[in-house]
Formats: C-alpha cells, sequence, structure tokens
C-alpha cells in the first residue's frame, strides 16, 4: 500500500489540570498508532471524553502530542519547514462540531470562504473569488448561491452552517479532511444529507476523512467499507474493516457499546441483552486503571487483566484488538 496520507506513531497527549501545587495530569491519548490513505474512509468511535477529538486536533496539527510522531507522507511535522509546512496545512483540513462557534459572527459567508483563497494566493480580485465561493456554495448543495453568499453565520440554519464549514475545509481542494462530529448538531432529518454530501467529496475528489464520532450508526452508514477505530479512555482498543468489526465485536468495550444499541426489530430485540457490566462508572482519567483500563467494568476480567496492559493484536486480517482475553470472551455476533 502506498505512503498514507497521515500516521500517528505511538502518539500521547497529556494535560496539565489544577493549580501549581496540585498539578494532575490527564492522559487524553495514549499510545495511539493509527494511519490514513488517500482516499480511505476511517472511522473513530468512542465514548465522550475517550481523547477523540484531542487526536483529530494532533492530526490536522492544533494540538502537538506529548510523545511520539505525527507524519505527513512519511515527513515528521516537527522538521516540515517553508513550502512544506504550507502543503501540510492545505492538505490536511477539519470540520468542527459546533458551526456557529467555527464560523466568525461578524463576516459573511463570502468572507469566510474567500479568505483561504486570497491566503493562498489563488484569485486575486474579488469577483474571481466571488466567483469561486458561489461555485463552493453550489457543490454543498447551497443554491442558489446568491441567497447565501452575502448572509452571515445567525441567518443561516445550523445544517445550512454546517455546509459552508463544510465547503471551507473544501475550498483548498484538500487530500484529508478531519471530520469532527460534524452531524451532532445537526436536525436528525438533515444528517443522511450532509454525511452523504462528504460520501460524494470522498468518491468524486478523492478526499479522504477521518470521521469522528460517538454515534455507531452514523459510522455504519458513512463509513461503509472503510475501518474503524473503537477508543476507550485515550486508547485504541479495537480496529479494522467497519463491517468485520461491527458485526464480529472482539473487545468486550465494543460488545458492550452495541449490545446497549437499540434494534428495531422486535423479535430481534427480545433476545438481545445489555452486557452485564461490573461497573457503569467511567473511571477518573486523571488515575487511570492499571493495566487495561476497561477491567474495573469488564465482566470477563481476570487477574492478569490488572495487571498488565494489553497490547493490540492481530486476530483476523487487519482486525487488531487490546485484550488479553480475547481468545476467551464469549463470541457476539450481530445478526
Amino acid at each position: 500500500m502506498s505512503t498514507p496520507i497521515i500516521s500517528l506513531e505511538n502518539v500521547s497527549v497529556t494535560f496539565q489540570r489544577g493549580v501549581l501545587w496540585r498539578r494532575q495530569r490527564v492522559h487524553a491519548v495514549v499510545n495511539v498508532s493509527l494511519a490514513v490513505h488517500e482516499g480511505e474512509v476511517v472511522a473513530l468511535v468512542g465514548e465522550s471524553g475517550c481523547g477523540k477529538t484531542t487526536l483529530g486536533r494532533v492530526v490536522v496539527g492544533l494540538q502537538a502530542p506529548t510523545r511520539g510522531r505525527v507524519l505527513y507522507y512519511g515527513q515528521d511535522v516537527r522538521t516540515l519547514r517553508g513550502e512544506a509546512v504550507y502543503e501540510y496545512r492545505r492538505s490536511v483540513q477539519i470540520v468542527h462540531q459546533d458551526s456557529y462557534a467555527a464560523l466568525n459572527p461578524v463576516r459573511t459567508v463570502y468572507q469566510s470562504l474567500s479568505a483561504p483563497f486570497f491566503r493562498y494566493r489563488l484569485v486575486r480580485r474579488r469577483a474571481e473569488a466571488r466567483e469561486k465561493v458561489a461555485e463552493l456554495l453550489e457543490m454543498m448543495g447551497l443554491t442558489p448561491a446568491g441567497d447565501f453568499i452575502d448572509k452571515y453565520p445567525h441567518q443561516l440554519s445550523g445544517g445550512q452552517r454546517q455546509r459552508v464549514v463544510l465547503a471551507r475545509a473544501v475550498a483548498l481542494r484538500p487530500r484529508l479532511i478531519v471530520a469532527d462530529e460534524p452531524v451532532s448538531m445537526v436536525d436528525v432529518s438533515l444528517r443522511l444529507s450532509i454525511l452523504d454530501l462528504m460520501r460524494s467529496l470522498n468518491e468524486r475528489m478523492g478526499i479522504a476523512f477521518l470521521y469522528i464520532t460517538h454515534d455507531l450508526a452514523t459510522a455504519r452508514y458513512f463509513v461503509r467499507t472503510g475501518r474503524i477505530a473503537v477508543m476507550y479512555l485515550g486508547q485504541v482498543v479495537e480496529m479494522g474493516n467497519l463491517q468485520e468489526v461491527l458485526t464480529w465485536p472482539r473487545h468486550p468495550y465494543l460488545q458492550a457499546l452495541l449490545s446497549a444499541v437499540p434494534v428495531p426489530d422486535p423479535r430481534r430485540a427480545r433476545h438481545m441483552k445489555p452486557l452485564p457490566l461490573r461497573s457503569l462508572d467511567l473511571p477518573d482519567p486523571t488515575h487511570p486503571p492499571s493495566g487495561c483500563r476497561f477491567h474495573p467494568r469488564c465482566p470477563y476480567a481476570e487477574a492478569i487483566c490488572g495487571a498488565e496492559e494489553p497490547p493490540l493484536q492481530t486476530v483476523a486480517d487487519g482486525h487488531q484488538v487490546a485484550c488479553h482475553l480475547v481468545d476467551k470472551v464469549p463470541e457476539w455476533v450481530l445478526s
């Protein structure tokens, strides 16, 4: 396989919080290795607070890792200089969760979308910039473009604002877009249309996506034949082809997540029971459990789980699981 656009090698991010004499360390991301190739769609899923957004910020260069390396086409981003930095910044873009906060409230749609064109000297005149912005809006389904180009963010609906944010990310023809919960603050009726729009950008323009979400349903719909990485307390606990991972989950944490998802078929729902977790409370990230971080809640945990941290091990072609008991955990099949 060709060199990936972005590679994370044993990336960790630790934050300090509290006053000077009572410092606490929050291990937001712990030894995560992940790669995204050209044209690929990868889902990064997990509970709120598991480190998904922090990892996305590391990918786009908004957060420096405490340890580990971030590689852009095999080159450490910390060593990039001159034009290479501009290339990285243009090629890796982000779509934020809150579209209203992501847009300057005192700038019109035209001003927000034309700024990248002028910044990278892709246009010289205002008329040329307006033409390109109009093309972007048409591409995003905001038609006719003249009805939106001079509006302010507060004059748009949530779905329209999210399309503008997506247009800004696409403006520079990036190679990779980090989509951080892009539909979680959009009306349910509009979510599929935005996911379909992102899917068309992937298929027509070859843009790769790192799709960050806590919603397994939207991950299944958008990623389809791509890959999924499941995070828990800052660590990736299961990774592989999305359809295989969600159909044959091997880690107890993912099994617990899937068993709690409502099933629309009453007959199937009667036979599905939530996994009996030992605890429903998420551990304190400032004092994470030793060994496997899921072991205080895992119904199958043994002594080794609390003593040693399990590495990601391959259990099938491309399917990796971080669990000491992967061969002992009862099979849970989503039929």
